[in-house]
C-alpha cells in the first residue's frame, strides 16, 4: 500500500510488461500510475496525486 497526503494507492506487477502499475484507491476519478522499480513507482504515485491536486485547483478556480 502506498500513502501520500491523505491518499492511498496499490500496485501489482505485470510479470509479462516487466513494470508495476498500479491505482489510487477511494476517489470518483480514476488515476492511474506505472514505474519500472519501486522507486520510479513511488515517485509516479506522488506525482500523479500532485496533478491531480493541481487539476482539482484550476478546475474549482
Amino acid at each position: 500500500m502506498l500513502n501520500y497526503k491523505d491518499y492511498k494507492g496499490y500496485a501489482i506487477y505485470d510479470d509479462e510488461a516487466r513494470i508495476f502499475h498500479g491505482e489510487v484507491i477511494d476517489l470518483k476519478a480514476v488515476i492511474t500510475f506505472q514505474g519500472t522499480n519501486e522507486n520510479e513507482l513511488e515517485q509516479a504515485f506522488k506525482d500523479s496525486i500532485d496533478d491531480y491536486l493541481d487539476w482539482c485547483k484550476k478546475k474549482h478556480s
